[in-house]
């Protein structure tokens, strides 16, 4: 802290956390120590400053982790994490390892799977694999033959594609095979089987069958607000609270009006999070944030004021220690706890601010994308009577 305090950088990742494991009785605790604390260095000794701890496991398997500051001392630089960093951690430590005749996994995979998914997985968000596999299964607890699994699917925004086994949404790139996601023909025809005879189909059909439905919710809340979904002069410029208002209201219709729909994946699972969102939208009105602009400007000034407490607490810490008699020593022990206190409502206004700031171009997309699905049906349903 004392590091960003210099350089007066506080947002963003406080540190970055890495770990290196060994096979089970291969090292000393004393080498495990040794062998993490040497790769630390060479990785990152020059620049940034590193906690490295050995941990025993419950299954007894010494492991070390880093703790790396984001901040360089040397040049206040931030670590910037690339993929590229985590291959290299890779490298010095197996090499490392094998000058110690210690063992390393050769060829291994380094994510445990496609790349991509795993920082969005990392991100708590979902892929589109992950969409669509919980969309197929909420489609075969109703559908009970191919053309009801197709019909099902449609209303979910979804094109399939029998003839190559694949499913898409409208705005998705590529079709996603249904067989990679762990389906087959034959399994897929159990479950139609298994479903009608269950009966609870005829119950649950009428809740996922909107072919004919016209309320689009999206197109009627803009309306209602007067608000444009393409309103920005600069692109980079978002009505943050107005947009957080826009998607709760949507979310919100989607529950009362039964013919209401939604068109694309993204915004059905983002309907999950509405809480979250509403405690968004109650911030951003609670600190009068507008636009994206207003979002940054309460990041710069709260990470400014944070600064200013933190270098007045990191005084009274000082004075602390050098007082020569208890009644002072608890004195600016108290003032330590009171600025702590300042701090703390301040931090949770910084991480708020900068997850809204960081979430709210995304949503702005998914809005886009589901504005523009909405034209289009409205104008194909208004071009058929």
């Amino acid at each position: 802290m004392t590091t960003k305090l210099h350089y007066g950088k506080f947002g963003g990742n406080v540190a970055y956390h890495g770990f290196q494991s060994f096979k089970e009785n291969e090292v000393t605790p004393e080498e495990c120590h040794s062998i993490g604390v040497e790769t630390a260095k060479q990785m990152w000794g020059a620049e940034y400053e590193i906690v490295v701890t050995t941990h025993l496991d419950k299954n007894h398997h010494l492991h070390n982790h880093f703790v790396v500051n984001s901040v360089s001392f040397r040049t206040g630089r931030k670590f910037e994490n690339h993929i590229s960093d985590h291959y290299k951690l890779r490298e010095i430590s197996d090499a490392i390892c094998k000058e110690r005749d210690k063992s390393v996994l050769e060829n291994a995979p380094f994510y445990g799977g496609e790349k991509k998914a795993y920082w969005i997985h990392k991100q708590g968000k979902k892929t589109h694999r992950d969409m669509l596999k919980e969309d197929i299964e909420i489609c075969l607890t109703v559908a009970t033959s191919w053309d009801e699994f197709r019909r099902v699917l449609a209303t979910m925004g979804y094109e399939v594609d029998y003839r190559r086994f694949t499913i898409k949404a409208k705005d998705w790139e590529g079709g996603i095979r249904v067989a990679s996601l762990g389906y087959t023909v034959e399994g897929i025809e159990k479950r139609f089987n298994e479903t009608y005879y269950s009966g609870h189909h005829l119950v649950d059909w009428n809740n996922f069958f909107y072919a004919r439905r016209r309320y689009f919710p999206l197109e009627s809340v803009r309306k209602k607000l007067e608000f444009s979904i393409d309103h920005g002069k600069r692109p980079e410029v978002i009505y943050v609270d107005t947009l957080f208002l826009l998607i709760i209201l949507v979310f919100q219709l989607l529950k009362e009006i039964a013919d209401a729909m939604l068109l694309t994946p993204e915004m059905r699972h983002a309907a999950k999070d509405i809480k979250q969102y509403v405690a968004d939208y109650h911030f951003l009105t609670d600190n009068q944030i507008h636009t994206t602009d207003d979002l940054t400007a309460t990041i710069e000034e709260t990470q400014l004021k944070i600064a200013e407490l933190e270098e007045k607490r990191s005084k009274a810490d000082n004075k602390k220690r050098r007082a020569t008699n208890f009644k002072d020593k608890e004195r600016y022990k108290a003032l330590r706890k009171e600025i702590t206190k300042e701090i703390t409502p301040l931090r949770n206004k910084l991480k708020q601010a900068e997850e809204i700031l960081d979430k709210s171009p995304h949503l702005y997309e998914l809005l886009q994308k589901e504005h523009q699905l909405e034209i289009n049906k409205i104008r194909k349903i208004e071009r058929s009577r």
